[in-house]
């Protein structure tokens, strides 16, 4: 079902991984291996590799913990949740409630809170909870049977909550037989419409940031039911089914992780359009309106501009001449991206795995934030060789199903989007903009001086909650533990009096950078008049720049203010932030009781000078 994948010999591959005698080796492989189409026997060949390999695999990936809880048998999805986990980075840890019992596992059940899990999905079946409605219901009646279903479910998902997982709900599937045909999509009482008011009711309270939403309308019941294996054991989801169903659901647990894809690195021939440009010129490129072939490519454009307008960034990586690629993109008419819309081109001569370096580090950003769409496979299996952690789709022969592959892969899953991420393509340009100026004024404190820089720091509301939030769980550099927070816990901590919540939005003179930096601060359960540091993450794009000493002379301020003596941090290291923690002594952190307890006295703090004008951010 994951077309998008590329095919590869299975067997070969773990009989290299048994040969292999480094741990590396091992792992890389198994990677690999997630990340190829599997069949259902091949999956749990993967997936035993897997668990035999687990405590290698949890020294290079993010471990989480997901339980399964439902009204169905969900014990057979646990190998694909698993095997998906490692297609995004993810080591999962998954957990199957009893059949039927996630009411009581939720309420009270040790085990449950034992494992405590990061994440708890919620698979229910329609019929438990509108499944007693008359056929003959009226529409208020349904309607009154539907907000009864939606805030029992709701109560589940504030349970899980509060046993610290995020909740994900999946939506109900339509598997009743219809009884009006048709009509049952307008009849109060018909099933079909029932649990489509119950989804409509459930999707406006994930909304809200309830929960996360698992969405499986948009492929048709039959994608997931078998009527047999549900007579046979109960299973909604059947086993064909899984690689797909557990693709999906990791997509959401990797974006609430901050594992989203980042940049779409687009090929030129054959990619944007057809043809081949140093040999048939501009003129004579095949895109836009009159061919099937023309049309296709420009439907590719058309897609990756409205990725481009959620806030996906946009690159160009392409052997080619770089004067005609120029003229392209700034002169023919069918075109629907210009040169404004990709934040990097590198059109060359140069190898492509060369480019992808180069483009990752302009952008800063790492090398599995990029998704390279190219239409040739030698180019397509050079890069999965030379660049493995390059997310590259298996692209099908004919254009016409590029957008559908892209799109269905999944790679830039999101969970919110905010007026932040609609901005962020721009903020690059304005980025590369600010590059430019170093170079010119050939010194970072000229360059510094010269940006007119701005911070409004004030706390965490309703406004800028959300995010808030998806800066806590996508950033991995300046993450100073690299713990996540879920909505419920940042606007718990934004309620609270007693702690201090920040977010910073960083203005230049080239544009507004968003809000870029955040901290969570409480009072010291076990330390009076002690401050701790629960959360402190920062932006990439802003490194370098002075704002981590401009938020933690805001943030002294604060704690100051409420007759606070001193800071403290609980670190903890990371595959990846190693910036952030390098960063300590020089904000004026010594070490405490321990190596990872870090701690400032605010009686010796002295506020860092910046080149940043701070003002009040209250109402950002």
């Amino acid at each position: 079902m994951l077309h998008w994948l590329p095919s590869i010999d299975v067997a070969a591959e773990l009989a290299a991984m048994d040969a292999a005698s480094d741990a590396d080796a091992k792992v890389w492989g198994l990677q690999r291996l997630a990340n190829a189409r599997l069949s259902f026997l091949e999956l749990k060949r993967v997936d035993d590799a897997l668990r035999s390999l687990r405590e290698e695999a949890a020294s290079r990936f993010e471990t989480v913990r997901v339980a399964l809880l439902g009204s169905a048998t969900l014990d057979h999805l646990a190998p694909a949740i698993r095997v998906a986990g490692l297609r995004r980075g993810l080591l999962i840890d998954v957990r199957v409630g009893g059949f039927g019992q996630y009411w009581r596992e939720l309420a009270s059940d040790q085990a449950l809170r034992e494992f405590a899990p990061d994440f708890v999905l919620l698979s229910l079946v329609a019929g438990d909870f509108v499944g007693g409605v008359s056929l003959g219901a009226g529409a208020a009646e349904a309607e009154r049977a539907v907000a009864v279903a939606a805030a029992d479910i709701q109560h589940l998902w504030k349970q899980a909550a509060d046993i610290g997982a995020v909740p994900i709900q999946q939506s109900l599937l339509d598997i009743e037989a219809p009884v009006f045909g048709g009509f049952d999509a307008i009849a109060p009482g018909g099933p079909r419409r029932l649990t489509s008011r119950l989804n409509a009711a459930l999707t406006d309270a994930a909304q809200g940031g309830g929960a996360l939403w698992l969405d499986l309308s948009s492929r048709g019941p039959d994608t997931w039911f078998d009527v047999v294996r549900w007579l046979q054991a109960k299973i909604e989801i059947s086993p064909q089914a899984g690689d797909l169903y557990a693709d999906l659901l990791v997509r959401l647990i990797a974006a609430q992780r901050g594992r989203s894809s980042k940049c779409l690195v687009l090929d030129l021939d054959g990619t944007l359009w057809g043809g081949v440009l140093g040999d048939d010129g501009p003129e004579g490129i095949v895109l836009g309106q009159g061919s099937g072939v023309g049309e296709a490519h420009l439907a590719v454009q058309i897609y990756a501009k409205r990725l481009r307008e959620r806030g996906v960034l946009l690159a160009v990586c392409s052997k080619n001449e770089p004067d005609l690629v120029e003229a392209v993109l700034r002169d023919h008419p069918e075109m629907a991206l210009r040169r404004d819309d990709f934040a990097v081109v590198a059109a060359n001569w140069i190898d492509k795995a060369a480019n992808l370096r180069d483009i990752a580090l302009s952008l800063n950003i790492g090398l599995d934030a990029l998704v390279f769409v190219d239409d040739n496979p030698v180019e397509r299996a050079r890069i999965r060789q030379a660049l493995p952690m390059v997310v590259v789709p298996e692209l099908p022969r004919d254009a016409a199903h590029f957008v559908r592959c892209i799109a269905e892969a999944g790679y830039f899953e999101a969970i919110a989007f905010t007026s932040d991420d609609a901005a962020r393509a721009a903020r690059y340009g304005a980025q590369q903009q600010r590059a430019a100026a170093l170079v010119e004024l050939g010194g970072v404190d000229a360059f510094l001086e010269q940006l007119e820089m701005a911070a409004a720091v004030g706390p965490v509301t309703p406004l800028n909650l959300a995010r808030a939030v998806q800066l806590i769980n996508k950033t991995n550099q300046f993450n100073v533990n690299g713990l996540r927070r879920t909505d419920t816990e940042v606007a718990a901590r934004a309620a609270d009096a007693s702690a201090i919540t920040m977010q910073c939005r960083l203005a230049d003179k080239f544009g507004d950078n968003g809000i870029v930096a955040v901290m969570l601060l409480a009072p010291a359960a076990d330390e009076p008049l002690c401050f701790a540091i629960e959360t402190w993450v920062m932006s990439c794009r802003v490194f370098g720049r002075g704002l981590e000493h401009e938020c933690l002379n805001a943030a002294v301020e604060r704690a100051a203010a409420r007759g606070a003596r001193g800071l403290r941090l609980d670190v903890v290291r990371t595959e990846k932030n190693g910036v952030a923690l390098s960063a300590l002594e020089e904000l004026g952190f010594v070490v405490g009781e321990s190596e990872n307890r870090w701690r400032i006295d605010l009686a010796d703090y002295r506020p860092h000078a910046t080149k940043i004008a701070r003002k009040d951010g209250t109402h950002e």
